[in-house]
Parts: C-alpha cells; sequence; structure tokens
C-alpha cells in the first residue's frame, strides 16, 4: 500500500488546512456543509473543516463519547493508603529504580500489572515481590497523591 492510494493521514490533512487558498477551503466546506456561514472567517473555516474532517475519520461525537467511556472503564483505579483513588490508564509504564536496577511495570486493560512477563493483581503485589517485602506499590511506584494545605 502506498501513500497516493490511501491518501493523507488524518494529522497531515488537518496541518493542511492553513496552506490551502480560500477557494479550496470553500470547496472542503461545500463538500461537508449544506450552506456557507454568514461571515467568512478563516479561522473559523478553517476550525469547523477540522472537526468535520476528525469526524469523518474518527465517528460522530457520539461513538466517539461511547468508546471514550469503555477506555474509561478499562482505566486501573489504585487506592493508595490515604484513601486517594489513582487511575492508571492500561499501557502506562510504571518506572522505579531500586536495589541498582531499573523497573518497569505495564498497566494491562483488565486491571491487572504486567512485569517482567508475569501478571500481577496489584501494583503492591509486585512491589513485594520487588522487594521481598510488604509495600504499598502505589507507594514504590510514586503515583500517591499527596493532601496540601488548603488556601
Amino acid at each position: 500500500m502506498n501513500a497516493s492510494t490511501t491518501g493523507p493521514s488524518l494529522a497531515a490533512q488537518i496541518a493542511n488546512l492553513p496552506k490551502l487558498p480560500m477557494s479550496e477551503l470553500w470547496a472542503l466546506w461545500d463538500k461537508y456543509f449544506p450552506r456557507r456561514p454568514p461571515h467568512h472567517n478563516r479561522n473559523y473555516v478553517e476550525g469547523r473543516l477540522a472537526y468535520k474532517i476528525q469526524e469523518e475519520a474518527l465517528g460522530t461525537k457520539l461513538e466517539v463519547q461511547t468508546q471514550m467511556a469503555r477506555i474509561g472503564e478499562a482505566q486501573s483505579k489504585i487506592k493508595t493508603q490515604r484513601g486517594v483513588e489513582v487511575q492508571v490508564v492500561p499501557g502506562t509504564v510504571l518506572v522505579r529504580e531500586f536495589d541498582n536496577r531499573e523497573h518497569r511495570v505495564t498497566a494491562q486493560a483488565d486491571g491487572s500489572f504486567e512485569y517482567e512477563g508475569r501478571r500481577f493483581k496489584s501494583l503492591s503485589g509486585v512491589a513485594r515481590h520487588i522487594t521481598g517485602t510488604q509495600w504499598s506499590g502505589p507507594l514504590f511506584f510514586g503515583i500517591t497523591k499527596t493532601k496540601r494545605g488548603g488556601k
């Protein structure tokens, strides 16, 4: 497959809008909208076209919201010792240096964590495996939220 058969990427299409002459922007406008706007502000036209191009490539607002909701449901929720809930997006890699070695843990979509090819139910399980002692996983990996004095 080559670029001539697939066309420019979504990012390239959006990035190219400011470079187009107004006549080409209006041609694109006519493709996406039934009538032209009452004002001819270039930034407005580019912004609306960028939105429509993305909507066509990625789906409607409702479809995107539904997809984002599914992604949100897949996030891992971790409770810290202070009871503060921290969310870790699947695919996030947590890195900690311990005992002169770098340790990398990857959050999984099912809420588990992968470390050196093994799955763990919690970050605390990973921390215990690495150190040999009982640890708070969020504390060990530095993702705890501290409470600050309010102003």
